[in-house]
């Protein structure tokens, strides 16, 4: 299939949302993946984006949220602990200072030397200069504060942080609104 590119950059690369037959969030997929489901007759396509892919024989609306026909008895709502996903949780900001523009780095709270484990309670973004200053300590010995305790996210909680202006029909799938 021709794709023409977007301001997002390649219109194949789109995220989607899937969506188990019940409804309820699964993942998140780009939009190649979720159009090779839909010819494999597997999803139906419940909200579209405007843009629309192009072949030599057909014009297709690009999806934006595809619904499994078929039920997959899946209900993992946990999170992958992951650099990236710990970057996501913290919204790329050091958490004791809040600089979005410097370098980051994952800070254990409780160093790893004094028995703090890599958990999602545990692990949290730094830049280099707070993880410096706070070095092999807690941050209360380091006198500093945290801008939140840090939690263990949900499924829920990360799709929400794909949700853009072109994904606005996604928020009731989330529960960021009503139907």
């Amino acid at each position: 299939m021709k794709n023409y590119p977007s301001k997002n950059g390649s219109l194949l690369n789109r995220a989607v949302l899937v969506l188990n037959s019940n409804y309820a969030p699964m993942t998140i997929t780009t939009s190649k993946r979720a159009i090779c489901l839909f010819f494999l007759d597997k999803v139906d396509v419940i909200e579209t984006y405007a843009d629309l892919i192009h072949s030599p024989s057909m014009i297709l609306p690009l999806p934006s949220i595809v619904k499994l026909k078929d039920y997959i008895n899946y209900n993992s709502m946990n999170v992958v602990l992951s650099r990236k996903n710990i970057l996501l949780r913290d919204k790329h900001q050091c958490q004791y200072c809040a600089n979005k523009s410097n370098p980051l780095t994952i800070d254990h709270i409780i160093p790893k030397e004094r028995g703090g484990s890599d958990s999602w309670d545990n692990l949290i973004t730094a830049c280099q200069k707070c993880n410096r200053k706070k070095g092999n300590r807690t941050p209360r010995e380091a006198n500093m504060s945290l801008l939140k305790h840090p939690q263990k996210p949900n499924r829920i909680h990360y799709f929400q942080h794909f949700i853009q202006d072109s994904q606005s029909s996604w928020k009731p799938y989330l529960f960021l609104e009503a139907f």
